[in-house]
């Protein structure tokens, strides 16, 4: 394949991310910010940092937060960079604010969320999430990110990742056409397309961030350890729809795993 106009073919980036459908970038912000962002979201969950029993739940849910630490974690040069990279110049949109975030507390008690699935990426004005979709061009998502805002080993319920399983989706979505599949449909067997995959465990630092291809299939899973993991999981949205169709030079990475996928 001829170089890119966004890094050349040959670059492990490039050939890792179009494998194994994510990039793991390190210290992609600062452990400042991290510290910053989780007092605000300690306040949030009605917990005491400092009381354990008050982590009553093995998950707590917390929505968009546009405050200044949160803006600045999901703007740094290093992933702006990165989002050229994955998507191309002027083809993404800045993150105003971050989101969600599942925070995740040690227990021995079922999460009740730690199936394998996508996150899928329209329709979402049906309350029935499980009738969400994903189509082939992605539409409404460039990425899937995992922002770590605490240090998280492998027992501080690390995000299970399905490594190359992207490809698997683009396969199960490109008879779909424009509508797509929903959750529903993409998850009838279980995500058994991909159960052969490699498992990769989403660790790291606090300021480390996972930057995956929106196909790719992941889950969640208890929390084993010993203190509260806080991660976000965004989504970096379009400044345009990808296009499938552009000649190998023009397409970016997102697009030319997807292309790869379904034989192109």
């Amino acid at each position: 394949m001829p170089d890119h106009p966004i890094f050349p073919a040959n670059d492990p980036r490039f050939v890792a991310f179009i494998r194994d459908g994510f990039l793991r970038i390190d210290n992609a912000f600062s452990r400042e910010l991290a510290e910053e962002a989780r007092t605000i979201l300690w306040r949030d969950t009605g917990c005491n940092p400092d009381d354990p029993s008050t982590w009553t739940k093995p998950v707590v849910r917390l929505g968009m937060y546009p405050q200044r630490p949160f803006v600045e974690a999901a703007n740094t040069p290093l992933l702006h960079e990165a989002f050229n990279l994955l998507v191309g110049p002027g083809r993404w949109q800045p993150c105003r604010s971050m989101g969600t975030f599942p925070v995740r507390f040690p227990s021995a008690e079922d999460p009740g969320d730690a199936g394998w699935h996508i996150d899928v990426s329209f329709g979402l004005e049906n309350p029935d999430f499980m009738s969400w979709r994903a189509n082939l061009r992605s539409k409404g998502r460039a990425l899937l990110m995992l922002f770590l805002f605490s240090d998280v080993d492998e027992d501080d319920a690390p995000t299970r990742i399905r490594a190359g399983s992207h490809a698997d989706i683009a396969r199960m979505l490109m008879p779909a056409g424009e509508e797509g599949l929903s959750l529903g449909e993409l998850a009838r067997n279980g995500f058994a397309e991909s159960a052969s995959r490699p498992e990769v465990l989403a660790t790291g630092a606090a300021g480390t961030v996972y930057l995956c291809h929106p196909f790719l299939v992941h889950s969640a899973q208890p929390h084993r350890g010993t203190r509260p993991r806080f991660m976000a999981q965004p989504p970096l949205l379009p400044a345009q729809p990808f296009n499938l169709d552009a000649p190998p030079q023009a397409r970016c990475p997102v697009e030319e795993a997807i292309v790869r996928a379904v034989g192109g």
